[in-house]
């Protein structure tokens, strides 16, 4: 799964625990009708891909989906979900403003313009 967007916030790498565990965090909101800020995790190597990046930027990010079950102290079970950031890359804004390209002509407009063109056949 991909989510592109601006980067709104982009935290520092922090370590948990004493086996060094790191996770860095950042904000990506999408430029759709109702922008959405996802907040996108990228944890242990992962961390240092975030460093050629600024707040401001385009970007695509590849993600992956987790979720986890915990048990709490009174045995009740909660459910978490994450979403872990594996790739980003910067996109050229120039790209994103450019005009779709066109669709190739319909049977009928090509066939107004020549008048060897065989009609077709077809009901519809």
């Amino acid at each position: 799964m991909e989510i592109i967007g601006k980067i709104k916030w982009l935290d520092e790498t922090k370590e948990y625990g004493s086996n060094g565990f790191r996770k860095r965090e950042v904000v990506i909101t999408t430029e759709e009708q109702y922008p959405q800020n996802i907040l996108v995790e990228f944890v242990q190597d992962k961390c240092d891909l975030l460093n050629a990046f600024q707040i401001g930027k385009q970007v695509k990010v590849s993600i992956n989906l987790r979720g986890r079950e915990w048990t709490n102290s009174e045995g009740q079970v909660k459910y978490f979900n994450s979403i872990q950031g594996w790739r980003i890359e910067e996109i050229n804004e120039e790209i994103d403003q450019e005009m779709p390209p066109m669709p190739p002509p319909t049977a009928f407009e090509s066939a107004e313009g020549d008048d060897n063109e065989v009609e077709d056949d077809l009901p519809f």
